[in-house]
């Protein structure tokens, strides 16, 4: 008898250890995948990209949509311009690259690529649509198409990679002009990025400048439901520091991307290395140094200039913002919550809803 008992015993045990293998492997399935940022090369995660630049270019074309294409540039020459330059910013402890050269304006996978085997670092591509500049750099199916269409091409891109190169974007680059009401061109623009990052969860990074077109983007997706943390206002430094507040009060990311030593400037002016430092400053004593993102908007190969022109470094940041930054009382810790853990947040792939 005691030998039955037992055996009901064990077959409890059993049972109960096999229901709860069962519910863990229910609860892992209906968990989140890990969030990961995509890469040139592939997916990576976000804790192995470090040391991070989110605005900057190596390549475009200012032709327009309508003339452009890889035919305009020779790789091999662009890869021996800006190779050097890359390899300079990686001695200063680089670890990720996004390049914000989207397409129809001489964007280029293939080259990233190289330049990612070539210098080890993270390279990051773009899908999305530029409207800035009246438009010149949207083809022309555009103004024929909804904006649930226009999401379907960039939501391929990312599902499916880019043209037949299998490179996936890793965030959805737009451009709206400096106007104070986005015309009705780019409002499509933002409602199908909006629309793209319901499906992909890219983030949006929209060419902007002033707060009143910046402002009227985040409202746009807040009606649609997308949180603002899915949104970066790039070249934020062309609103006020109010405005800045705002943005950042809603969740949304400030973009200071234009920063490069001016000699010619005075300390202070608008613009120069102290006039950045002051600006990063304020939005850490208003509790928004974690929505800060840096980077230099430079490089700037142009085919249509023998050699492709003048090529800007990327490393001012580093000699010179960094320096000053220091002078004013921030810490390691807070140029590693600016330069590594805020593009870690801000670009990790996953959807964000209100």
């Amino acid at each position: 008898m005691e030998k039955n008992n037992d055996l009901d015993a064990w077959k409890i045990i059993l049972w109960l250890i096999l229901f709860l293998v069962f519910g863990i492997i229910i609860i892992a399935c209906k968990s989140e995948p890990a969030a990961i940022i995509m890469t040139v090369k592939g997916p990576v995660d976000p804790a192995e990209t470090g040391l991070t630049l989110t605005h900057e270019h190596v390549l475009v074309d200012f032709i327009g949509a309508d003339s452009t294409g890889y035919f305009r540039w020779n790789r091999d020459s662009v890869l021996e311009k800006a190779l050097p330059y890359i390899l300079k910013v990686k001695d200063k402890g680089l670890k990720t690259f996004f390049e914000c050269t989207p397409a129809y304006l001489g964007r280029d996978p293939l080259l990233l690529k190289e330049l990612s085997e070539r210098s080890g670092i993270n390279f990051v591509t773009n899908t999305g649509y530029y409207g800035a500049r009246n438009n010149l750099y949207i083809p022309d199916s555009f103004y024929s198409m909804e904006p649930s269409e226009i999401a379907g091409i960039w939501i391929s891109e990312f599902e499916n990679g880019i043209e037949a190169t299998g490179i996936r974007p890793g965030f959805i680059k737009i451009a709206v002009e400096r106007a104070d009401t986005l015309s009705p061109e780019h409002r499509k623009i933002i409602t199908a990025a909006g629309n793209a990052h319901l499906k992909t969860g890219l983030t949006i990074a929209s060419h902007t400048g002033p707060e009143k077109p910046a402002l009227e983007q985040i409202k746009i997706l807040k009606e649609m439901g997308v949180d603002p943390g899915a949104f970066i206002w790039v070249h934020a430094q062309g609103g006020t520091m109010e405005g800045n507040i705002k943005a950042a009060g809603e969740g949304a990311w400030i973009s200071l991307d234009n920063i490069r030593e001016r000699p010619a400037l005075d300390p202070g002016a608008p613009n120069s290395i102290g006039w950045y430092a002051d600006r990063i400053v304020e939005l850490k004593n208003n509790g928004f140094l974690n929505k800060v993102l840096l980077s230099h908007d430079s490089g700037w190969y142009d085919p249509a200039k023998p050699g492709g022109g003048t090529f800007n470094g990327f490393t001012d940041i580093f000699d010179f913002l960094l320096p000053e930054l220091r002078t004013r009382g921030l810490s390691d810790s807070d140029i590693d919550q600016i330069l590594v853990k805020n593009p870690q947040e801000a670009f990790k792939i996953r959807i964000l809803k209100l």
